[in-house]
Protein backbone atom coordinates (compact mmCIF):
# COMPACT_ATOMS: atom_id res chain seq x y z
CA UNK A 1 0.00 0.00 0.00
CA UNK A 2 2.51 2.56 1.10
CA UNK A 3 4.58 1.44 -2.45
CA UNK A 4 1.22 2.51 -4.32
CA UNK A 5 0.72 5.44 -2.29
CA UNK A 6 4.57 6.64 -3.11
CA UNK A 7 4.01 6.21 -6.72
CA UNK A 8 0.39 8.02 -6.93
CA UNK A 9 2.76 10.79 -4.85
CA UNK A 10 5.44 10.98 -8.15
CA UNK A 11 2.53 11.24 -10.67
CA UNK A 12 1.18 14.03 -8.91
CA UNK A 13 4.48 15.72 -8.31
CA UNK A 14 5.44 15.11 -11.89
CA UNK A 15 2.12 16.73 -12.99
CA UNK A 16 3.64 19.76 -11.29
CA UNK A 17 6.74 19.66 -12.93
CA UNK A 18 8.58 18.70 -9.69
CA UNK A 19 12.21 17.45 -10.02
CA UNK A 20 12.52 15.13 -7.17
CA UNK A 21 15.23 14.40 -5.17
CA UNK A 22 16.25 10.76 -3.44
CA UNK A 23 15.14 11.73 0.45
CA UNK A 24 12.65 9.24 0.62
CA UNK A 25 10.27 7.12 -1.27
CA UNK A 26 7.18 9.43 0.79
CA UNK A 27 6.36 12.90 -0.29
CA UNK A 28 8.89 15.21 1.55
CA UNK A 29 7.87 19.07 1.20
CA UNK A 30 10.05 20.77 0.55
CA UNK A 31 12.93 18.73 1.36
CA UNK A 32 12.01 16.15 -1.12
CA UNK A 33 11.74 18.11 -4.37
CA UNK A 34 14.44 20.63 -6.08
CA UNK A 35 14.58 23.28 -8.90
CA UNK A 36 11.42 25.57 -9.40
CA UNK A 37 9.15 23.95 -7.85
CA UNK A 38 11.10 23.62 -4.45
CA UNK A 39 11.56 27.28 -5.12
CA UNK A 40 7.58 27.95 -5.01
CA UNK A 41 6.70 25.76 -1.98
CA UNK A 42 9.61 26.59 -0.01
CA UNK A 43 8.52 30.52 -0.97
CA UNK A 44 4.87 29.16 0.92
CA UNK A 45 6.40 27.70 3.78
CA UNK A 46 9.03 30.55 4.14
CA UNK A 47 5.82 33.25 4.86
CA UNK A 48 4.95 31.02 7.95
CA UNK A 49 8.28 31.97 9.32
CA UNK A 50 8.95 36.07 8.80
CA UNK A 51 9.92 38.59 11.68
CA UNK A 52 6.20 39.60 11.39
CA UNK A 53 4.73 36.16 12.06
CA UNK A 54 7.17 34.83 14.95
CA UNK A 55 6.65 38.68 16.23
CA UNK A 56 2.67 37.48 16.87
CA UNK A 57 3.64 34.40 18.37
CA UNK A 58 6.11 35.30 20.67
CA UNK A 59 3.65 36.33 23.42
CA UNK A 60 1.84 32.72 23.34
CA UNK A 61 5.43 31.00 23.18
CA UNK A 62 6.76 33.12 26.56
CA UNK A 63 3.47 32.37 28.39
CA UNK A 64 3.69 28.85 27.45
CA UNK A 65 7.26 29.08 28.90
CA UNK A 66 6.77 31.03 31.95
CA UNK A 67 3.63 28.93 32.81
CA UNK A 68 6.04 25.73 32.34
CA UNK A 69 9.41 26.61 34.45
CA UNK A 70 6.72 28.03 37.15
CA UNK A 71 5.54 24.09 37.84
CA UNK A 72 8.97 22.83 37.67
CA UNK A 73 10.08 22.69 41.36
CA UNK A 74 13.15 24.33 42.57
CA UNK A 75 16.00 22.78 44.46
CA UNK A 76 14.84 19.14 43.79
CA UNK A 77 16.54 16.79 41.45
CA UNK A 78 14.42 16.82 38.00
CA UNK A 79 15.08 14.98 34.33
CA UNK A 80 14.67 18.22 32.55
CA UNK A 81 13.79 16.27 29.53
CA UNK A 82 10.45 15.07 31.15
CA UNK A 83 10.19 18.12 33.52
CA UNK A 84 11.06 20.72 30.69
CA UNK A 85 11.95 19.83 27.26
CA UNK A 86 9.66 17.44 25.84
CA UNK A 87 6.38 19.81 27.63
CA UNK A 88 7.94 22.54 25.77
CA UNK A 89 8.42 21.40 22.38
CA UNK A 90 4.88 19.65 22.71
CA UNK A 91 3.26 22.52 24.09
CA UNK A 92 4.84 25.19 21.49
CA UNK A 93 4.18 22.95 18.73
CA UNK A 94 0.39 23.03 19.56
CA UNK A 95 0.13 26.45 20.06
CA UNK A 96 1.85 27.17 16.59
CA UNK A 97 -0.33 25.01 14.72
CA UNK A 98 -3.26 25.77 16.56
CA UNK A 99 -4.12 22.65 18.22
CA UNK A 100 -6.31 22.01 21.05
CA UNK A 101 -5.07 21.00 24.04
CA UNK A 102 -6.68 17.90 24.27
CA UNK A 103 -3.66 16.80 21.42
CA UNK A 104 -0.81 17.29 23.82
CA UNK A 105 -0.80 14.12 25.55
CA UNK A 106 -1.65 11.88 22.46
CA UNK A 107 1.56 13.51 20.96
CA UNK A 108 3.78 13.40 24.03
CA UNK A 109 2.53 9.70 23.67
CA UNK A 110 3.26 9.50 19.85
CA UNK A 111 6.85 11.13 20.26
CA UNK A 112 7.64 8.33 22.69
CA UNK A 113 6.75 6.02 21.00
CA UNK A 114 8.49 7.50 17.42
CA UNK A 115 11.64 7.40 19.10
CA UNK A 116 11.28 4.00 20.31
CA UNK A 117 10.32 2.93 17.23
CA UNK A 118 13.51 5.01 15.79
CA UNK A 119 16.11 3.90 17.80
CA UNK A 120 15.51 0.06 17.04
CA UNK A 121 15.00 0.85 13.45
CA UNK A 122 11.73 -1.71 13.63
CA UNK A 123 10.46 -0.47 10.06
CA UNK A 124 6.92 -1.81 10.88
CA UNK A 125 6.37 0.47 14.00
CA UNK A 126 7.91 3.67 12.47
CA UNK A 127 5.09 2.92 9.49
CA UNK A 128 2.49 2.63 12.20
CA UNK A 129 3.70 5.79 14.32
CA UNK A 130 3.78 7.30 11.10
CA UNK A 131 0.31 6.60 9.96
CA UNK A 132 -0.79 7.49 13.54
CA UNK A 133 0.72 11.07 13.07
CA UNK A 134 -0.95 11.34 9.94
CA UNK A 135 -4.40 10.80 11.13
CA UNK A 136 -3.55 13.06 14.02
CA UNK A 137 -3.04 16.16 10.98
CA UNK A 138 -5.86 14.86 8.87
CA UNK A 139 -7.99 15.32 11.86
CA UNK A 140 -7.28 19.01 12.09
CA UNK A 141 -7.42 19.40 8.62
CA UNK A 142 -11.33 17.80 9.03
CA UNK A 143 -11.65 20.78 11.63
CA UNK A 144 -11.14 23.62 9.73
CA UNK A 145 -12.32 22.59 5.92
CA UNK A 146 -15.23 25.51 6.83
CA UNK A 147 -12.34 28.05 6.60
CA UNK A 148 -14.01 29.55 9.85
CA UNK A 149 -10.42 29.26 11.89
CA UNK A 150 -7.59 31.27 11.48
CA UNK A 151 -4.71 29.40 12.15
CA UNK A 152 -1.45 27.98 10.91
CA UNK A 153 -3.32 25.00 9.96
CA UNK A 154 -6.18 26.37 8.90
CA UNK A 155 -4.12 28.87 6.49
CA UNK A 156 -2.49 26.05 4.76
CA UNK A 157 -6.00 24.82 3.88
CA UNK A 158 -6.15 28.44 1.86
CA UNK A 159 -2.61 28.44 0.43
CA UNK A 160 -2.14 27.64 -3.85
CA UNK A 161 0.52 26.29 -5.83
CA UNK A 162 0.65 27.27 -9.49
CA UNK A 163 -2.89 28.45 -8.53
CA UNK A 164 -4.06 25.13 -7.63
CA UNK A 165 -5.07 23.84 -3.89
CA UNK A 166 -2.46 22.35 -2.08
CA UNK A 167 -3.84 18.49 -1.61
CA UNK A 168 -4.30 17.29 1.54
CA UNK A 169 -1.42 14.71 1.55
CA UNK A 170 0.97 18.10 0.53
CA UNK A 171 -0.31 19.62 3.51
CA UNK A 172 0.18 16.64 5.92
CA UNK A 173 3.83 16.63 4.32
CA UNK A 174 4.28 20.31 5.02
CA UNK A 175 3.20 19.71 8.70
CA UNK A 176 4.66 16.96 9.74
CA UNK A 177 7.82 18.02 8.35
CA UNK A 178 7.25 21.06 11.11
CA UNK A 179 5.59 19.20 13.77
CA UNK A 180 8.21 16.05 13.85
CA UNK A 181 10.68 18.37 14.16
CA UNK A 182 9.28 20.72 17.10
CA UNK A 183 8.55 17.42 18.78
CA UNK A 184 12.05 15.45 18.92
CA UNK A 185 14.55 17.98 18.20
CA UNK A 186 13.37 20.90 19.66
CA UNK A 187 13.28 19.02 22.32
CA UNK A 188 16.39 17.32 22.08
CA UNK A 189 17.96 21.38 21.46
CA UNK A 190 16.84 22.56 24.82
CA UNK A 191 17.95 19.74 26.51
CA UNK A 192 21.65 19.75 24.60
CA UNK A 193 21.42 24.07 25.78
CA UNK A 194 20.13 22.89 29.33
CA UNK A 195 22.72 19.96 29.79
CA UNK A 196 25.87 22.41 28.73
CA UNK A 197 25.03 25.05 30.91
CA UNK A 198 24.68 23.51 33.91
CA UNK A 199 27.97 21.75 33.06
CA UNK A 200 29.50 25.51 32.47
CA UNK A 201 28.54 27.81 35.33
CA UNK A 202 30.46 30.24 34.10
CA UNK A 203 29.22 30.56 30.72
CA UNK A 204 25.34 30.36 32.29
CA UNK A 205 26.34 33.49 34.53
CA UNK A 206 27.72 35.04 31.14
CA UNK A 207 24.32 34.71 29.49
CA UNK A 208 22.23 35.29 32.43
CA UNK A 209 24.24 38.72 32.37
CA UNK A 210 24.11 39.41 29.25
CA UNK A 211 20.82 37.20 27.57
CA UNK A 212 21.27 39.32 24.65
CA UNK A 213 23.07 37.22 22.94
CA UNK A 214 20.81 33.73 23.42
CA UNK A 215 20.48 33.29 19.70
CA UNK A 216 24.45 33.18 19.14
CA UNK A 217 25.03 31.04 22.07
CA UNK A 218 22.62 28.27 21.66
CA UNK A 219 23.87 27.73 18.21
CA UNK A 220 27.31 27.58 19.29
CA UNK A 221 26.33 25.27 21.98
CA UNK A 222 24.62 22.97 19.75
CA UNK A 223 27.59 23.12 17.37
CA UNK A 224 29.64 21.57 20.08
CA UNK A 225 26.39 18.98 20.80
CA UNK A 226 24.72 18.55 17.85
CA UNK A 227 21.21 17.59 18.86
CA UNK A 228 20.71 16.51 15.15
CA UNK A 229 23.43 13.64 13.95
CA UNK A 230 23.01 13.19 10.22
CA UNK A 231 20.98 13.09 7.39
CA UNK A 232 21.10 10.54 4.37
CA UNK A 233 20.32 11.07 1.10
CA UNK A 234 20.52 8.34 -2.07
CA UNK A 235 22.53 10.00 -5.25
CA UNK A 236 20.59 9.90 -8.66
CA UNK A 237 23.91 10.13 -11.09
CA UNK A 238 27.30 9.06 -10.51
CA UNK A 239 29.52 12.13 -8.64
CA UNK A 240 32.48 12.71 -7.13
CA UNK A 241 33.04 14.10 -3.61
CA UNK A 242 35.90 15.84 -2.03
CA UNK A 243 37.95 13.26 -4.32
CA UNK A 244 35.33 9.82 -3.73
CA UNK A 245 34.05 8.78 -6.47
CA UNK A 246 29.98 7.95 -5.50
CA UNK A 247 28.17 5.68 -7.99
CA UNK A 248 24.63 6.48 -8.53
CA UNK A 249 21.91 4.50 -6.10
CA UNK A 250 24.22 4.84 -3.25
CA UNK A 251 23.59 5.90 0.56
CA UNK A 252 25.63 9.16 1.16
CA UNK A 253 25.30 10.32 4.78
CA UNK A 254 25.89 13.70 6.24
CA UNK A 255 27.02 13.97 9.42
CA UNK A 256 26.06 17.21 10.36
CA UNK A 257 27.92 16.39 14.13
CA UNK A 258 31.47 15.75 12.68
CA UNK A 259 31.76 18.56 10.55
CA UNK A 260 30.41 21.14 13.02
CA UNK A 261 33.28 20.21 15.04
CA UNK A 262 35.89 19.65 12.18
CA UNK A 263 38.80 21.28 13.03
CA UNK A 264 39.49 22.65 9.76
CA UNK A 265 36.61 24.94 9.93
CA UNK A 266 36.91 25.50 13.55
CA UNK A 267 39.49 26.40 15.39
CA UNK A 268 39.27 24.88 18.52
CA UNK A 269 36.14 22.96 18.41
CA UNK A 270 35.39 21.99 21.71
CA UNK A 271 35.71 25.96 23.05
CA UNK A 272 32.61 27.73 22.91
CA UNK A 273 33.23 30.86 21.61
CA UNK A 274 31.30 34.04 20.02
CA UNK A 275 33.23 35.14 17.75
CA UNK A 276 33.14 32.20 14.88
CA UNK A 277 31.45 33.22 11.92
CA UNK A 278 28.03 31.89 12.00
CA UNK A 279 27.92 30.77 8.28
CA UNK A 280 29.86 28.19 9.37
CA UNK A 281 27.64 26.69 11.88
CA UNK A 282 25.72 23.44 9.64
CA UNK A 283 23.63 23.30 13.12
CA UNK A 284 20.31 23.94 10.81
CA UNK A 285 21.59 22.89 7.69
CA UNK A 286 23.35 24.50 4.48
CA UNK A 287 22.00 25.57 0.82
CA UNK A 288 18.29 25.86 -0.52
CA UNK A 289 17.01 22.75 1.45
CA UNK A 290 18.43 24.20 5.19
CA UNK A 291 15.47 24.29 7.93
CA UNK A 292 12.45 26.71 7.25
CA UNK A 293 11.90 26.69 10.80
CA UNK A 294 15.61 28.08 11.87
CA UNK A 295 13.80 31.65 13.20
CA UNK A 296 11.29 29.67 15.23
CA UNK A 297 13.88 27.38 16.66
CA UNK A 298 16.09 30.27 17.24
CA UNK A 299 13.22 32.43 19.31
CA UNK A 300 12.00 29.10 20.83
CA UNK A 301 15.24 28.49 22.57
CA UNK A 302 15.84 32.08 23.67
CA UNK A 303 12.25 32.79 25.24
CA UNK A 304 12.73 29.35 26.78
CA UNK A 305 15.99 30.07 28.87
CA UNK A 306 15.12 34.06 29.11
CA UNK A 307 12.31 32.49 31.16
CA UNK A 308 14.55 30.03 33.29
CA UNK A 309 17.23 32.90 34.05
CA UNK A 310 14.04 35.21 35.06
CA UNK A 311 12.57 32.66 37.35
CA UNK A 312 15.83 31.12 38.55
CA UNK A 313 19.48 31.85 40.03
CA UNK A 314 21.21 28.39 38.81
CA UNK A 315 20.51 25.66 36.45
CA UNK A 316 23.10 22.74 37.73
CA UNK A 317 23.81 19.74 37.66
CA UNK A 318 22.06 16.49 39.69
CA UNK A 319 24.21 13.67 41.18
CA UNK A 320 23.21 11.28 38.81
CA UNK A 321 25.11 11.28 35.43
CA UNK A 322 22.97 12.48 32.40
CA UNK A 323 21.61 9.53 29.35
CA UNK A 324 22.34 10.01 26.10
CA UNK A 325 20.36 9.62 23.48
CA UNK A 326 20.98 6.50 21.00
CA UNK A 327 22.10 7.27 17.48
CA UNK A 328 20.47 8.30 15.09
CA UNK A 329 19.00 10.76 17.55
CA UNK A 330 21.12 13.33 19.38
CA UNK A 331 20.84 14.90 22.54
CA UNK A 332 20.19 12.93 25.75
CA UNK A 333 17.61 10.44 27.20
CA UNK A 334 17.87 11.61 30.41
CA UNK A 335 19.23 15.33 32.26
CA UNK A 336 19.14 15.45 36.04
CA UNK A 337 19.01 19.23 37.08
CA UNK A 338 18.39 21.07 39.77
CA UNK A 339 16.45 24.75 39.36
CA UNK A 340 17.71 26.87 41.79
Amino acid sequence: MDRVRARGHRRDRRRRGDVLNNVSRHLQIPNGIDGEQHRRYRGLVDTYFTAERLAEFEPTLRQICTDLIASVPRDADIDFMAAVAEPFANDVSCAFMGWPDSLRQPLRDWTEKNRRAVTARDRAAMAAVAVEFDSYIRAQLDARRDGTVDDATGRLLAERIDGEPLRDEEIVSIIRNWTVAELSTIAASAGVVAAYLARHPETQEALRRDAKVLDDATDEIQRIHSPFIASRRRTTRDTDIAGTSVTAGDWVFVVWASANRDPRAFAAPDEFRLDRDPTDNLVYGRGVHDCPGAPLARLELRVLFEEIFAATTKIELAGIDSVPARYPTGGFERIPVRLR
